[in-house]
């Protein structure tokens, strides 16, 4: 039997030591330094989540079953590829039904592997499917308007299954609408609403899409132990953050998350120096907490002059999803999400991999790889021309991925 998890002290922001280079995963806060897999999943693992939970995101909510209706079905959906299912899901917490999109290959010898996606729009803007469930509101000339960031059909012939959901069927982007929807988070996480500890909204997505998961395992044409759960800019925080703390989740893809995600806290002078437009180089967090403070607890906010005071970086979230597969995806004209630290953050990761699953980033890769050049090790990483946006390009590299790791 593990021993057990000590009492994690817990001191205010300002109380917190300076850590100029970021902490070490494999150390134990103020304790000695964990030497086997067993340590690391017994008892670093538990205190670096509490750490990210009591600095970062907020304190997770409790999980609560959803309520799942099955709205329509299409046996011949993308010409009778694929059969089409549309869910109505009740979380309790979630300002509002979450409508889950489900589409399935027809073609397959047993349940299949699924990508699981947040999108920043409903989900009738995914397909030109003129029967798919439009919210109040919609507008008609937006249906599959969303087509080149969520390929279906190309997921489909792959033989992937694909289940995507709104994240404002979750939780508003708006920061006092969302401290308002907030508050019942925060009741179903214990803590009181408002609190520094609070969850923010990165947090209930997360949450969200643990949920949504718990409509997966219910379908039987899934195999709800091959979910790929992906997610772009702060969907790609919250999808991280989700395999994080869900350990139900295979496989990661976080595309483009940057700051709060899987790029460092910690920056060069130079990076976080504003430039001629009043702004840094990259975004750091102090800008991401002025300009997005509802996605994180109020603690991180506290941060923001001083990132050296964190007990973490960004490399411990990818690490705590150790031994599963975990790919960063990025884009060379998208400099503000700092692919550079996104990369170094994956190398930082790789000695907890190596002692967890004897396997992470590929041996010899010490620098960023060349554009359009897929890295397909335990620890992955993608970076192609462009800007910030998910495109078919981003999709053939993680289905090959996938590919490697799911099937």
């Amino acid at each position: 039997m593990a021993p057990a998890l000590p009492a994690l002290a817990l001191p205010a922001p300002d109380a917190l030591p300076v850590h100029p280079a970021p902490p070490d995963p494999l150390v134990m806060t103020g304790g000695p330094r964990i030497t086997t897999a067993g340590e690391w999943l017994a008892r670093r693992a538990p205190g670096l989540r509490m750490l990210f939970q009591n600095y970062e995101y907020g304190v997770q909510p409790k999980e609560i079953a959803p309520v799942i209706r099955l709205i329509r079905e299409d046996k011949n959906a993308l010409g009778g590829k694929a059969t089409l299912r549309e869910f109505s899901a009740d979380t309790t917490l979630a300002v509002n039904r979450v409508h889950l999109l489900v589409v399935i290959p027809n073609k397959r010898e047993r349940p299949a592997p699924c990508f699981l996606g947040m999108s920043f729009q409903p989900v009738y803007t995914l397909l030109a499917d003129p029967l798919i469930q439009m919210p109040a509101g919609g507008d008609e000339t937006k249906r599959g308007s969303q087509t080149a960031a969520w390929p279906v059909g190309q997921i489909i012939d792959r033989g992937y299954a694909f289940a995507c959901f709104h994240n404002g069927d979750i939780m508003t982007d708006k920061p006092e609408p969302a401290a308002e929807a907030l508050k019942r988070f925060a009741t179903a996480a214990s803590v009181e609403p408002g609190a520094a500890n609070a969850p923010g909204t990165i947090m209930a997505w997360a949450w969200g899409c643990s949920r949504m998961l718990d409509c997966l395992q219910t379908i039987p044409e899934i195999d709800a132990r091959r979910v790929a759960i992906v997610g772009h800019s702060r969907n790609g925080k919250a999808a991280l953050a989700a395999a994080a703390f869900d350990e139900r989740f295979a496989l990661v893809i976080p595309s483009q998350a940057g700051c709060g995600g899987t790029a460092p806290n910690r920056v060069s002078p130079d990076d976080a120096r504003p430039g001629a437009n009043g702004r840094p180089r990259v975004e750091t967090v102090a800008r991401i907490t002025k300009s997005f403070p509802h996605w994180f607890c109020k603690n991180f906010s506290a941060f923001g002059d001083a990132p050296e005071k964190l007990p973490f970086d960004q490399h411990a979230l990818i690490a705590l999803c150790a031994p599963r597969p975990v790919l960063i995806s990025c884009a060379t004209g998208d400099v503000w999400s700092n692919p550079p630290g996104q990369f170094a953050m994956l190398r930082a990761a790789d000695p907890v991999y190596q002692l967890v699953a004897k396997d992470g980033l590929r041996a010899g890769v010490t620098e960023m790889p060349a554009e359009g050049k897929l890295t397909d090790s335990r620890l992955g990483f993608f970076i192609r021309p462009g800007r910030h946006s998910m495109t078919t390009e981003d999709w053939r590299a993680w289905l090959d991925y996938a590919d490697k790791w799911l099937k």
